[in-house]
């Protein structure tokens, strides 16, 4: 399934389904209106535009749209700072279509120092992942917080690699692990859209979305919503099989040698059960193999 042109449309479309003319400071005039939220000659009207120009970047057309005209776009569709990038992304590859199709798509190995670093985080589950949500690796204690999705069944079987969005939308056994999921979800969907704005021609990004999309009515559902957004810190609630519920938060980094990979380290209370639950996972983790 290939990230189509049309992304632009539908974007835009449900984002100013979202404004009403109250919030934009019109009068809400008279008679039913026959579209949620502005209609284009609003939007057109707010950002400086004509109606003709609008509709064209509305129907996709971005080659020749400036800078200030987007920015006045997200003003008036009051789109978050990471809409903003998103909307950014799709004029980028409308005005460099050919370039981005032959972007080579950025290494995404881990390095021996950048996992040094990670194992060094003993005491933190930290995790390793790219843009499409595949955990590229981990340290011993966030393979033993993430054991359910390493070793769900719908792991990627042409990079064998778990994959966050397959096992939240595939694995039955992430309603167990998630306390909401429903919110797992939305996530996963936001940061993949999010990608696909910045890397529309990558062909594992494409794949996997094809394959959640034929699989998951859900996914398709939530997809069609258009919704962005990188999740760089928050609260996450988890059910460990074997230590009970995990509360707890996340700091996002990424790394500027290798910027398509974002590292996710989960924080405890100190002296909570959570920290008590994940220093029980760290020495079972770290104690050695039994041989049989």
């Amino acid at each position: 399934m290939a990230i189509k042109d049309e992304s632009v449309r539908d974007f835009l479309t449900t984002r100013r389904a979202k404004i009403t003319p109250d919030m934009a400071g019109l009068p809400p005039g008279s008679g039913v209106r026959r579209v949620p939220g502005l209609r284009r000659e609003e939007v057109a009207l707010l950002s400086g535009v004509s109606v003709d120009y609008y509709t064209k970047i509305e129907k996709g057309d971005l080659s020749g749209v400036s800078d200030e005209v987007l920015d006045a776009v997200a003003r008036t569709l009051r789109l978050t700072r990471d809409e903003t990038a998103y909307l950014y992304d799709l004029a980028r590859t409308a005005r460099r279509p050919t370039r981005s199709r032959r972007r080579p798509r950025p290494a995404e190995a881990l390095s021996p120092q950048v996992q040094q670093l990670m194992d060094s985080m003993s005491a933190t589950p930290v995790v390793a992942m790219n843009g499409c949500l595949d955990m590229i690796g981990a340290n011993a204690l966030g393979r033993a917080v993430f054991s359910i999705a390493v070793e769900s069944p719908t792991r990627s079987s042409s990079l064998a690699l778990p994959n966050f969005a397959s096992f939240v939308f595939l694995d039955p056994a992430a309603a167990e692990f998630y306390a909401d999921l429903a919110e797992a979800a939305a996530t996963c969907v936001q940061i993949l859209r999010t990608q696909a704005g910045s890397t529309p021609h990558d062909k594992r990004l494409t794949g996997l979305i094809g394959e959640l999309s034929t699989r998951s009515e859900d996914f398709r559902e939530m997809w069609a919503a258009h919704d962005v957004g990188r999740h760089r810190s928050g609260a996450k609630t988890l059910h460990h099989r074997e230590v009970g519920d995990l509360e707890l938060s996340f700091e996002q980094v990424r790394l500027d040698s290798a910027p398509s990979i974002a590292l996710s380290a989960y924080l405890a209370e100190p002296a909570s059960p959570t920290a008590e639950r994940l220093q029980l996972l760290a020495s079972w983790a770290s104690a050695p193999t039994t041989p049989h």
